[in-house]
């Protein structure tokens, strides 16, 4: 059974995040959703709101990512997963997110694994690289 991956954040970074994994995976659209969490909406209305995402099919195990530990979507998803085969991982970013959708078809538990080592492994200081001009090189 494919894993379901539920991206809840601060408007409007769910929705743009799942644009981008259905600019690579083009073939996800039903396995991820996105919950953009407006600053005025009350928690328990987002709540319902995830909960309505979910409700098609509330026994697919599902992968629920938000952007801050400890913000309004993520106090939310905490709430969401409880009694349902779900796992949550905060600081979502986009090398998180395709890992994630590349390898929906894992167990949830890998899958978990596999969206924190991506997430992990995307965030990196690029050096500048030394500027080479040929045009330079010719004057010696």
């Amino acid at each position: 059974m494919t894993t379901r991956i539920l991206i809840i954040a601060h408007a409007p970074l769910a929705y743009a995040l799942r644009e981008c994994a259905l600019h690579v995976f083009a073939d996800s659209a039903n396995s991820v959703l996105a919950l953009d969490v407006l600053p005025e909406a009350a928690p328990d209305d987002t709540l319902e709101q995830a909960r309505q995402l979910l409700a098609d099919a509330p026994d697919v195990p599902t992968l629920v990512l938000t952007d801050l530990f400890a913000a309004t979507p993520c106090n939310v998803a905490q709430r969401l997963i409880q009694g349902r085969s779900a796992s949550l991982v905060a600081g979502v970013n986009l090398p998180m997110l395709l890992r994630a959708v590349c390898y929906r078809a894992e167990p949830l538990e890998a899958l978990v694994q596999r969206a924190v080592v991506g997430g992990e492994q995307g965030v990196m200081q690029i050096l500048p690289t030394p500027f080479h001009d040929q045009n330079l090189d010719n004057h010696h």
